[in-house]
């Protein structure tokens, strides 16, 4: 049964919201974002002196005649950014888990359109196996948007996928120009650290979203079980089994997903990435609202 978040009324309780992006970004002039460089617009900044190539028209008359120098006006600048989204389609992602699968598309759909509401661009990149596809293009706009929504929704999550691979080669990746958003489990045999010393080479601000089903936080399976591996199209593969789930197992279990989370939290510390692990049967809202907030993505 296809489960789907995306409606009228999701997208308007998030229209109070905005995407924080760091003041240091460069971006494309024309857009909502504060930066720390001075611009054109209306709203005065400081003062400097004047410099021999400074355009005289911003030179402040009322100060010339107070100190007999010559002072500048600086006002704030406003910039666009490239909200650049990433979502993993491997198997795992949502095969046989339609909620998971609408929980990720719905992360996805919600920062491009909170980036497209505060006049920013957003790219949709669909990662399957090595390659990341992006057949909407840069979008701008919500009437772009919504069209581009459709797709989305219609996504056949199967095999395996290469984050790694996709992200390096993937074009307009953009430099020092806005955020990118990787949306994924990260239950990989590939190294997607590589994808994210990339972006950080790139200059990007990078956000990981990791989702996890509740079965995968904290699974509640006993007994003998046949554990299959989506992603493998071998049935003999070495990784499907059938194994006896006992509780010392259980545990065990749970100790090693608490590791793993907690290293991809103490990996993007050290490469300044933002990261944030849900659970696909958290509300939409408590992502956005809660998560979110708390590493200082949305205001």
């Amino acid at each position: 049964m296809k489960v789907s978040y995306l409606n009228d009324e999701f997208f308007s309780r998030l229209e109070t919201l905005a995407l924080n992006l760091r003041a240091n970004l460069a971006g494309y002039f024309g857009g909502k974002h504060l930066v720390k460089t001075y611009g054109q617009t209306v709203e005065f900044a400081d003062y400097r002196e004047y410099m021999l190539g400074d355009d005289i028209r911003r030179i402040d008359w009322n100060l010339f005649s107070r100190f007999e120098k010559y002072f500048l006006k600086l006002f704030t600048d406003e910039r666009q950014m490239h909200v650049q989204i990433f979502l993993d389609c491997s198997a795992s992602m949502g095969k046989d888990n339609p909620q998971k699968a609408a929980f990720s598309v719905a992360v996805a759909a919600a920062l491009g359109f909170l980036a497209v509401h505060n006049m920013d661009k957003v790219s949709f990149n669909l990662i399957k196996k090595d390659k990341a596809e992006n057949t909407n293009g840069m979008i701008v706009g919500k009437t772009t948007f919504f069209k581009a929504i459709a797709d989305l929704e219609n996504i056949e999550f199967s095999d395996d996928a290469d984050l790694a691979t996709a992200i390096t080669n993937s074009q307009n990746t953009g430099t020092n120009d806005g955020l990118t958003v990787i949306i994924s489990d990260f239950f990989t045999e590939n190294d997607w650290k590589k994808a994210v010393d990339y972006l950080s080479y790139k200059r990007r601000q990078v956000l990981l979203v990791q989702v996890l089903s509740p079965d995968e936080v904290d699974p509640a399976y006993s007994g003998r079980v046949h554990l299959i591996d989506t992603e493998s199209e071998d049935m003999a593969d070495a990784r499907n089994m059938k194994i006896r789930i006992t509780p010392s197992m259980q545990a065990a279990y749970q100790e090693a997903m608490k590791d793993f989370i907690a290293d991809i939290k103490q990996f993007c510390v050290s490469r300044e990435a933002d990261f944030i692990s849900i659970s696909s049967d958290k509300s939409i809202e408590k992502v956005l609202f809660g998560e979110l907030f708390k590493v200082g993505i949305m205001e």
